[in-house]
């Protein structure tokens, strides 16, 4: 058999592939080697070119997110999210496999990972098959991937039927692997797409509503008519004390920043904060310490929630105005309250005297600052029965306003 080289009769290209020969395409990354990926035949004969073991599953090229639709079932809504972010692009997205694909490309599984490689001889190739490829990278099972359609050929003339010579691959790396049927996600291969850039796009996919205020404001309310909802709650605090408890890392920077700020693993807070309570720059250094691996945590409650197909998040946080968290927020609520109702609740909640109640209130930022750096603000100035209905019609609001526009 002779292995004729294509340049531009893509039609010819399509012959081979409906009729169950093995054409290899390029891509962004590397030259992949193409069958009809719903003929079981094909499909066993980019097993046995490649001398791939058969307990490995395959993916397959598809030209457009409407394969999910075609090719996979209960779809999440994150995995469309990073077709449009990404697509056509170095990203495979595993999701669960219909049942018309052959047993042989899911290796006995029932996931799939499907992908859009940006080419378009390829994507020309898939829109005239009308089929989506089983297509592995062109090259024998432990050989380097081939760049090119000369590496290709070097491989396989003779062996299969034909390669489409769509000039050497930009990127030269495998695609990212993400497998959403899994909570939280998996990156099943680091390839040429970065995790992170995956990460940022799951959590652009939310609608997520910081909520702030002062202490007694009323925020804990607030947050059960988002969770209500269905929104993810993060409390920033309570992923701080944690990180304080379970984060090596971040004690190891504060005990290299602060000596003896960390005993045996355990911070020692009141040490802690002696120093930096009476020193705005030790102040300052701690948070940028603390801040990031905030953040970084923050992000990964956000990306693993929107994965599983969350739509919606709320941050809770006395302090998100002009911090790095507001960059994550899709709107910001200020929660405000007359001072002598928050202090009522202070010492309901907290069994301290009026006057510490007052004194810690008039210590925190005035309601003219939240007023002027919030999107909305919803007072909490009658019963909690009012203050909850008023809640209830102003995140409505927010998320039909931010799911329509």
């Amino acid at each position: 058999m002779k292995t004729e080289r294509i340049t531009d009769d893509i039609a010819r290209a399509a012959e081979i592939v409906k009729s169950g020969g093995l054409v290899a395409v390029p891509t962004e990354t590397v030259y992949g080697l193409a069958a009809d990926g719903l003929n079981e035949k094909a499909v066993e004969r980019i097993y046995e070119v490649k001398g791939r073991p058969a307990v490995k599953p395959l993916s397959l090229m598809v030209p457009g997110k409407e394969a999910f639709g075609l090719y996979g079932r209960d779809v999440p809504r994150s995995a469309w999210g990073l077709a449009d972010a990404f697509w056509p692009g170095p990203l495979t997205i595993v999701v669960k496999a219909d049942s018309k694909i052959p047993s042989i490309v899911l290796a006995g599984g029932d996931t799939v990972g499907l992908r859009c490689p940006d080419s378009e001889k390829t994507l020309a190739l898939l829109r005239l098959c009308g089929r989506p490829l089983a297509a592995p990278s062109a090259n024998p099972s432990g050989m380097p991937s081939p760049k090119t359609a000369e590496q290709v050929a070097e491989y396989f003339d003779g062996a299969i039927e034909a390669v489409i010579d769509g000039g050497p691959c930009g990127v030269g790396t495998e695609s990212t692997i993400i497998d959403l049927t899994v909570s939280p996600y998996r990156i099943l291969r680091q390839g040429a797409l970065p995790e992170r850039d995956v990460h940022r796009a799951l959590i652009g996919m939310l609608t997520v509503v910081g909520v702030t205020g002062g202490t007694g404001a009323g925020k804990t309310t607030a947050l059960e008519s988002l969770r209500d909802m269905g929104a993810l709650v993060i409390d920033a605090d309570a992923v701080y004390h944690d990180l304080c408890e379970n984060c090596g890392p971040m004690l190891a920077e504060i005990d290299d920043r602060f000596p003896g700020a960390v005993d045996k693993g355990v911070l020692q807070r009141k040490k802690l904060g002696r120093v930096v309570f009476s020193d705005p720059k030790a102040l300052a250094d701690l948070s940028a310490i603390t801040d990031k691996y905030v953040i970084d945590a923050i992000d990964d409650l956000l990306a693993d929630h929107a994965a599983a197909g969350g739509r919606t998040a709320a941050i809770d946080a006395i302090n998100l105005i002009g911090t790095a968290l507001e960059d994550r927020l899709t709107a910001l609520v200020g929660v405000l309250a007359p001072e002598p109702a928050r202090a009522d609740r202070l010492m309901a909640r907290e069994g301290i005297s009026r006057e510490y109640a007052q004194m810690r209130i008039r210590a925190q930022k005035p309601d003219g600052y939240f007023e002027a750096n919030c999107d909305y603000i919803v007072h909490n100035n009658g019963s909690r029965e009012d203050f909850r209905l008023a809640c209830d019609k102003l995140f409505k609001t927010i998320l039909e306003e931010k799911t329509n526009g």
